[in-house]
């Protein structure tokens, strides 16, 4: 226990817990908009549930993380891209992220019979299953990162516990705030699409930094904030 007295240790305690919490804010974003098609008085549950899961997840995966890394070894070969067990993960959950946004986008649009039909498919179990089928794939990329800044279990498992305590006490303030402005649910909904497609060619061995992906989101998340402000002050006047 002697890296307890080490200040390396804290630094990366600190910096992987920050990590987390930012590779986090795509499960949120995701949590938040498919459990807004649930009756209200179940929201609030399920992404707490949601949250947590998605924390056993990393955990369990920590613990099993000499198998992770072997799941990068490759199964088979087509063309020139070799795919591994961690490569078919990401291009399924890419896939499914692609569709499940742009059926969200789709019933937005459409509105009316449609979303009544969907509320009543919704059930909280089908909730559950596709926020789990998410955070395995999520959770790919919180443990590689865990992997990558620190040697220590411990240390993996504390920084992810305590980005879970973080996501979990503002989950409702951003899944408040998407739903009162429905062109950030739309945005949200975009955002996703891109996380999908970048899941989907990083299993193809194409990598994009993920720093581009969050700075193009804060970018827009700004312009549609100023947006916002523009139209209230045009209502008032």
């Amino acid at each position: 226990m002697e890296f307890l007295l080490q200040p390396e240790t804290y630094i990366s305690l600190i910096t992987l817990t920050f990590l987390e919490i930012v590779l986090g804010i795509d499960n949120i974003i995701f949590i938040s908009i498919i459990t807004d098609r649930l009756p209200e008085e179940n929201q609030k549950r399920i992404r707490t549930i949601g949250l947590l899961l998605a924390l056993v997840m990393r955990i369990i995966l920590l613990s099993l993380i000499t198998v992770i890394i072997q799941l990068k070894e490759p199964l088979f070969t087509i063309s020139e891209f070799n795919f591994s067990v961690r490569d078919l993960i990401l291009v399924a959950g890419g896939l499914f992220l692609l569709a499940k946004s742009v059926s969200e986008i789709h019933e937005k649009i459409e509105g009316g019979h449609e979303q009544k039909v969907s509320k009543k498919k919704n059930t909280v179990a089908s909730i559950i299953l596709q926020i789990i089928v998410l955070d395995i794939v999520f959770s790919f990329d919180s443990i590689l990162t865990a992997v990558g800044l620190s040697k220590h279990l411990e240390i993996m498992i504390t920084a992810v516990v305590l980005a879970m305590i973080v996501m979990i006490y503002f989950v409702e303030m951003i899944s408040r705030f998407i739903k009162k402005h429905p062109t950030l649910q739309v945005l949200a909904l975009s955002f996703l699409i891109l996380i999908g497609f970048m899941l989907v060619i990083d299993g193809f061995h194409f990598e994009i930094p993920k720093g581009y992906i969050y700075f193009a989101l804060f970018f827009s998340v700004m312009v549609e904030i100023i947006n916002m402000k523009i139209r209230k002050k045009t209502t008032l006047q």
